[in-house]
């Protein structure tokens, strides 16, 4: 007879917070490529490098 906990076992350790992590991962990939062409559409000739360091900021913010 089971003692009600033969379900939990099959499960993956933590799977929720492993999804909420991969979510907001997505996410804020998300947001870093928005702000990339935003730049490039606003701001055509703006230098490669002012783009990488804005981009930075953003995924600093993002954390």
């Amino acid at each position: 007879m089971s003692d009600g906990n033969y379900n939990r076992n099959l499960l993956p350790y933590n799977n929720y917070q492993s999804g909420v992590r991969a979510g907001k991962a997505a996410l804020r990939q998300l947001a870093v490529n928005e702000l990339r062409r935003q730049l490039l559409e606003l701001c055509p000739d703006i230098p490669e490098a002012e783009m990488e360091r804005r981009m930075g900021q953003m995924r600093d913010a993002l954390k």
